[in-house]
């Protein structure tokens, strides 16, 4: 009886070292995924193709289109397993855990699941690629509300990494690109309105002071006669 061997490729047999794929930068995005998660935890039983259909993917994150629809064509491919009890039983003998109740803390959970990716809190940002590909163990995901929620979000090198080509401030707006999809509360603050309220703030304050210096002089004038 004969036994067959299929070779299993991976992605890089194909696009490393390749010039015409060089602006994906294959090499960094393989480095990164051997330091996650998947690769650590489950070795050879999960691969580039476990997330990855070689031969029905498209890149979609530089699509024209509502990012809405986006954010849900990446989260299916964390959903096929994690959102799946007989494809998560294929990779690992654990209990499939309660998305619910595992991001009980997150508030607006139906928001957040609809306007950003999973990997936006699950890996960690790459400067030199444009998808982030090392995935973190969920103790270390961000649960910090103020690395999105901030002048300084996140979210604009990871979820609006494409979009932040354009200018990062876009009619007094931080991060006005983020305004094209949503408004992103800390994240979208204005600039001129910031200087408006310091300047009204300061101008309070002095006035203030006006009055209780002429209120001071007047009650000193008044004794002194």
């Amino acid at each position: 009886m004969s036994t067959k061997f299929e070779v299993n490729y991976t992605c890089m047999d194909c696009h490393g070292g390749d010039e015409t794929y060089a602006s994906f930068n294959f090499e960094t995005i393989e480095e990164e995924y051997l330091k996650s998660i998947h690769a650590t935890e489950l070795g050879s039983e999960f691969s580039c193709w476990s997330c990855h259909n070689p031969h029905t993917y498209r890149l979609s994150d530089k699509e024209p289109g509502q990012l809405i629809n986006r954010v849900a064509r990446n989260n299916s491919a964390c959903l096929h397993c994690h959102g799946d009890i007989n494809n998560y039983a294929v990779l690992i003998e654990k209990e499939l855990p309660d998305l619910i109740k595992s991001h009980s803390w997150l508030p607006n959970q139906s928001l957040h699941f609809r306007k950003v990716r999973c990997i936006d809190c699950h890996a960690a940002n790459n400067d030199s690629i444009m998808v982030a590909h090392l995935v973190l163990p969920a103790s270390e995901s961000v649960k910090n509300c103020v690395e999105c929620h901030s002048t300084n979000s996140i979210l604009m090198g990871s979820l609006y990494k494409h979009q932040a080509a354009e200018k990062r401030n876009k009619l007094g707006f931080y991060n006005g690109v983020i305004m094209n999809e949503a408004y992103v509360i800390g994240a979208n603050r204005n600039y001129y309105l910031n200087i408006a309220s310091v300047v009204i703030f300061i101008m309070v304050l002095i006035g203030i002071a006006i009055h209780a210096t002429l209120r001071y002089i007047h009650r000193h004038r008044k004794h002194g006669n």
